[in-house]
C-alpha cells in the first residue's frame, strides 16, 4: 500500500484495507412497515487510498469503498454500496458519499481532527452541503430525513460504526430510526 497516500489520509488512514464483520444487527422496517425486522448479518468492506483529487485550492485524499452485506446463514446480499471517504485536511472535514442501489444518494460530513480514533458524520434531506437525494418512490414511502454515521477506531485491526437512518414512512407520523452496527476486523493482508 502506497505509505505516502496513507500519511495524507488523517483519521481515514487506519480504515485503509479490506475488512469483515459477522457481528451485524440491522433494525429496519418489516414488509408491513408498521412493524420492525431484527436482521443480524456479515458484511465484507473494501477501502482503497487512493491519488489526490485537486479541486482547485481544495485537495481531497481518499477512499474508494464497497461493502457487501448478508443475513446470516444465506448466500445472497440484502445490501450493497458504492462510495468514497474524502479528508479534506485544510477545512478538517471528514466526508462519506455514497450510493445504494435501491434509489439513494448521500454525502455525509463532519469536522473532525487529523488523530480522531473517533469520529461523527451528518447528512439531511435539503441541505445544500451534507445531504440525502432519494428516487421518487422513496421520497413519497420511505423518505430518508436524516443519516448519522459514529466510527470507532479500537485498534490497527478493528473498528466498529453505529449508523441512524431516520425515515419518514408513509401514514406514520413519528420517524423510524433505521440502526445499523458491526465491529469489523482487518484481514491479514491489506491489498486482498
Amino acid at each position: 500500500m502506497n505509505e505516502e497516500l496513507l500519511g495524507n489520509l488523517g483519521p481515514l488512514a487506519p480504515l485503509a484495507g479490506v475488512w469483515e464483520g459477522d457481528k451485524g444487527n440491522d433494525v429496519a422496517p418489516d414488509d408491513d412497515p408498521r412493524e420492525t425486522e431484527i436482521n443480524k448479518y456479515r458484511e465484507r468492506l473494501a477501502l482503497d487510498p487512493f491519488k489526490p483529487e485537486e479541486n482547485h485550492t481544495q485537495v481531497l485524499y481518499g477512499l474508494k469503498y464497497s461493502t457487501t452485506v448478508w443475513r446470516l446463514n444465506e448466500e445472497n446480499p440484502f445490501h450493497e454500496e458504492l462510495g468514497y471517504w474524502l479528508w479534506d485536511q485544510a477545512g478538517k472535514q471528514v466526508m462519506r458519499c455514497f450510493v445504494i442501489p435501491r434509489g439513494v444518494t448521500v454525502i455525509a460530513g463532519g469536522t473532525v481532527e487529523p488523530n480522531a480514533r473517533e469520529f461523527h458524520l451528518v447528512a439531511d434531506v435539503g441541505s445544500e452541503t451534507y445531504g440525502i437525494c432519494s428516487s421518487q418512490f422513496l421520497d413519497q414511502e420511505f423518505k430518508t430525513v436524516r443519516y448519522e454515521l459514529k466510527v470507532t477506531l479500537h485498534d490497527a485491526t478493528s473498528f466498529s460504526y453505529e449508523e441512524d437512518t431516520q425515515l419518514q414512512i408513509k401514514g406514520q407520523s413519528e420517524l423510524f430510526h433505521h440502526t445499523d452496527k458491526n465491529t469489523l476486523k482487518l484481514l491479514p493482508s491489506r491489498t486482498q
